[in-house]
């Protein structure tokens, strides 16, 4: 597929929201995985560092010209609005009463907020979004880099939206 020919082929109803992220390596591969599974939009917020940019590049390998993006200073404001225009927002985070991601269902247009890679998802934008998914793991570290929990929950939410999960 071209990059002309993405643009116009239908999308995934999935939005990615960057919160915070400070990796530029990071939002390259968020980059890439959204352009894999034809995500509708990223939304980068914060202090997350937008194209063009080197590094960004390097691990997006061209996908910032496939994918569309746009900058938002609030993730928080971002989250509210999506929400008006109907999109169901949820936070990748682990939380008291996050939702397990093999259990998580939706056949409705999805946005997922991430975090920093220290601190995570800004509080009051876990507040505000309809719930928290995450990802289960079974060894002895609780969390994963960011561009690999991205892939694993997309392609995830991608199935169970294409009714295949």
């Amino acid at each position: 597929m071209t990059a002309d020919e993405f643009k116009s082929a239908d999308k995934t109803p999935l939005i990615i929201i960057l919160d915070n992220i400070r990796s530029l390596n990071n939002i390259g591969s968020v980059f890439r995985t959204a352009d894999c599974f034809r995500v509708e939009k990223i939304y980068l917020c914060g202090i997350t560092a937008t194209p063009p940019h080197r590094d960004i590049h390097k691990t997006a390998i061209g996908a910032t010209e496939t994918v569309d993006w746009e900058y938002r200073e609030s993730a928080l404001e971002l989250v509210q609005e999506l929400q008006k225009d109907t999109w169901a927002c949820y936070a990748i985070e682990q939380t008291v009463d996050s939702i397990e991601l093999n259990s998580f269902s939706t056949s409705e247009k999805v946005a997922i907020v991430l975090g920093n890679e220290v601190d995570g998802v800004q509080q009051e934008v876990v507040d505000a979004c309809q719930g928290s998914i995450e990802v289960p793991q079974f060894g002895t570290k609780h969390s994963l880099n960011i561009s690999v929990c991205t892939g694993i929950v997309v392609w995830d939410i991608f199935q169970k939206l294409r009714g295949k999960a």
